[in-house]
Formats: structure tokens, sequence, C-alpha cells
């Protein structure tokens, strides 16, 4: 193998310049020329590839975003679409492809690895709903983003001795809400792989109530509603004056955490060096502390799991 590309595709994530710096260094220690590929697959498609040195990625590891830019590509989910950029991969002479993203991005990575292009997905998305591994970059980043909000808005819920609704990320896994509403040790927490009851969300508040508490904080994860209708929902059921915060996309930006800027160095380094084995198909990832590679179709066998001991332990402690 001489040459190698890296894009990164999906939603941005803190750690994913930290990712596109390693993979560049680690080929090019390697003696590997290595290209990166703007826009995503859109950018594949279309031949936005430039060949990077050193200095390419010079001063970007402490960056948010992603300075190979990403897009969403309807194109590359039909089969012209991923002939396109077939055509384009071996007109560039590239021989293997490091695929920077979340589970859109991976399942594209496995389309072009059937069709015979050797493709390395890291996982980086701040839902941490990649299945393989414990941690995806830019979840920590993203966490710690969630905190300082949830710790600002609990001065002011204190204040005024009101309930507030803090709307998280999260489509379809409820890791962020999950995290920070046990770190930020919040009343009550929805998430989409667990079914709730508002009867119990009510009770909660008025035992804290009862006992001369002068704030809730509740964390939903959109993928359950929006703060607004649970809100309303609430308003309707109990006579609570309550207020809704919806975070939005502040959560993917900002610099990155250590955490992240030290996994994405770890998962952008180790997708090189399978790459250099000959291998495809594969994903990177971390269980128990340590930095794996397994089959990038067992990212889609199972559903995302989330820690339901840690759900438990939530409620336990908020009483």
């Amino acid at each position: 193998m001489k040459k190698i590309a890296v894009l990164t595709s999906g939603g941005d994530a803190p750690g994913m310049n930290a990712a596109v710096r390693a993979v560049v260094r680690k080929a090019i220690f390697e003696g590997l020329e290595v290209a990166g590929i703007y826009n995503g697959y859109q950018g594949l498609i279309e031949g936005k590839i430039e060949n990077m040195e050193l200095g390419s990625v010079g001063d970007i590891i402490q960056r948010g975003g992603t300075m190979l830019r990403s897009a969403r590509c309807p194109e590359f989910r039909t089969v012209e679409g991923r002939d396109k950029a077939v055509e384009q991969i071996k007109a560039q002479g590239i021989e293997g492809l490091v695929v920077i993203g979340g589970d859109g991005s991976f399942k594209g990575a496995y389309e072009l690895t059937k069709l015979g292009i050797p493709c390395v997905c890291v996982p980086a998305t701040i839902d941490n709903d990649i299945n393989g591994t414990e941690f995806t970059i830019g979840f920590d980043t993203a966490l710690n983003t969630i905190i300082e909000a949830i710790d600002k808005i609990r001065d002011t819920a204190t204040s005024h001795e009101r309930t507030f609704i803090i709307e998280v990320m999260g489509r379809d896994a409820g890791d962020l809400a999950l995290w920070a509403g046990l770190a930020g040790g919040a009343e009550t927490i929805l998430i989409p792989e667990e079914k709730y009851d508002i009867d119990d969300i009510v009770e909660r508040l008025a035992s804290g109530t009862g006992r001369g508490k002068k704030h809730s904080i509740i964390i939903v994860a959109e993928g359950v509603m929006s703060a607004n209708e649970l809100a309303n929902i609430l308003r309707e059921t109990a006579d609570i004056d309550i207020r809704y915060s919806v975070l939005g996309h502040v959560q993917r930006g900002g610099s990155p955490s250590v955490r992240d800027r030290v996994i994405a160095s770890q998962f952008g380094s180790r997708a090189v060096e399978v790459l250099l084995t000959g291998q495809g198909g594969k994903a990177i990832g971390m269980q128990k502390h340590q930095v794996i590679d397994y089959n990038l179709e067992d990212v889609f066998t199972d559903d995302h799991d989330i820690d339901m001991k840690m759900y438990k332990l939530s409620q336990e402690l908020s009483i």
C-alpha cells in the first residue's frame, strides 16, 4: 500500500480534527502518501481530493468541527453514486480509506468495502451510539458542554424556585442524557431506551418540594420528545412553575477535551496500522480502556445498548 485517504462525514464532533491529524501524520510516518477528501462522500464523488503534508494538519488538534468539512450526500446512497466514488478513488491511486464519522458514515464505508475498497472506520459522534466501542470521539466534550449548561441553569432554577427541563441531543441513543443527568444531579432523566411515566415524574417533583427542595432539573433526550412538549404535559398534569432550555447544536461545537484529543489520536493512528495490514471492512473502538479493531459489519448487527445499571443508579440517587 502506497497511498491512502481520509474523509469526515455526517454530523461534526469535537475531536474530528485530532483524528484527521493522526491519520495524516501516522501515514506519513509510515512512508505513505495521504490525501484529504473534502465534504465527505459528496466531495469524494466530485473529486474534491488534495494530497496532505505534515503542515496540512498543523495547529488543528485543538479546533472543533472538521477541517475537511462534511456534507449530506443522497447520491452516495445510490449504486450510481457509489460507482462514481470508486472511480475517483481508483483514478487518484488511493488504495485504502479512513472514514471518520457515525453510523451513517460507517454504512457508506461498508458499501465501499463490498466494492473492493479497503475501508477502516473511526467512530466520531457525540451520541456515543456506535456498537463495539465504549466511547466515540466527541462524546466527552459534548458532555462537558452539557454539564456546564446544567450548572448555570441550576443557579437560575434555585433563585426562582422553578423546575427546568433541559433538552439534549440523542435521537436514538440516550447516553448524553444519562451521563449528563447523573453527573449533573438531575431529578429525572428521559431516554429513548426506557419508557417514562408522567405520574412518576410528577411524584418525584412533589417529593422534592415536600422536603423543602427549591428547584428540580429534568434532562430529556430529543428522541423521547421535545422539552416544550414535556413542559406542556407537566403543566397540564400538575400545577408546576416550569421552564425549558434546548441546548441544540452548541453540544457539537467547541475545543475538544483532553480525552477526546487522546482517543482521536489513538483511533486515527490505529486505523492507518490496520490499513497497512491490507485489511478493510474494519472499525476502530475502545473496550476496557484498550484500543481495538473489529469487523465493521458487527456495528450493524444489534441495537445500541444503554447502561441500565447507570440509569437505575441515577434514579436511586435522585430520591
